[in-house]
């Protein structure tokens, strides 16, 4: 049956989406960034704020607009492994909120690969690139460091810096990926696209005080709490 898309969207805001609970124990967490436009009154151009998505595992998706606190407190309170990878990009508000979920020594804190490669393709061509991932993919951060050291051009200069920021958080990756934990964070990358395509329809604003109920809403969708069969009623 077809509504309009204002129909639909009183009945999201008249709905109460329950938090998903995971069964299984949860040993990888990835954490990731989107944006919503929100309105304005007439006049002022609109403004894009941030929203964090997460997923666990499997995965199960959630996502929080201003409410760090309620992401961390749904994540920690799922059945975590003892070693809990946690995987991102580069973005310091992603550790932030790492740092408050799970504990943290057992806490494998895990950069993206590929948001680590793509920041080594900014390095100047000087630099033998393919030794550099090798080394970085293999875990030996110092021999890729003074591999370009040899280059000493600003760029190369800010990549080490760059490497020796989260120096933690670069892995032997290889050992990794053959020990079946995730290197990169595209599971939530792709559920902040799949978000995305509701946030982001052509010319939406969206009011401050809508957004985190539409974000409910889509992590439902995500979850595929609107896929399950419904129990068959029992005859009286």
């Amino acid at each position: 049956m077809r509504i309009s898309h204002s129909t639909q969207q009183r009945l999201v805001h008249r709905h109460e989406f329950e938090p998903v609970v995971v069964d299984e124990v949860v040993e990888t967490v990835s954490l990731d960034g989107g944006k919503v436009r929100l309105r304005t009154p007439l006049g002022p151009e609109s403004i894009w704020k941030d929203y964090q998505a997460v997923t666990l595992g499997t995965p199960a998706v959630a996502a929080y607009f201003q409410q760090n606190q309620a992401l961390v407190t749904w994540v920690n309170a799922q059945p975590l492994a003892p070693t809990l990878s946690c995987l991102g990009d580069g973005h310091e508000g992603i550790w932030n909120l790492f740092a408050l979920i799970g504990e943290p020594y057992p806490r494998r804190e895990i950069l993206d690969w590929f948001h680590l490669v793509e920041n080594l393709h900014k390095v100047e061509d000087s630099v033998n690139r393919y030794y550099v991932k090798a080394c970085l993919f293999h875990g030996k951060l110092n021999e890729a460091i003074w591999a370009l050291l040899r280059g000493a051009s600003d760029s190369s200069l800010k990549f080490i810096a760059y490497l020796q920021h989260h120096r933690t958080r670069i892995h032997d990756y290889q050992s990794l990926k053959q020990a079946g934990v995730p290197i990169g964070s595209g599971a939530v990358e792709s559920a902040v696209k799949q978000i995305n395509r509701r946030l982001k329809i052509s010319g939406a604003q969206w009011k401050m005080e809508n957004v985190a109920q539409v974000l409910k809403h889509r992590s439902a969708y995500l979850n595929g709490d609107f896929t399950r069969t419904p129990p068959k009623s029992v005859a009286s």
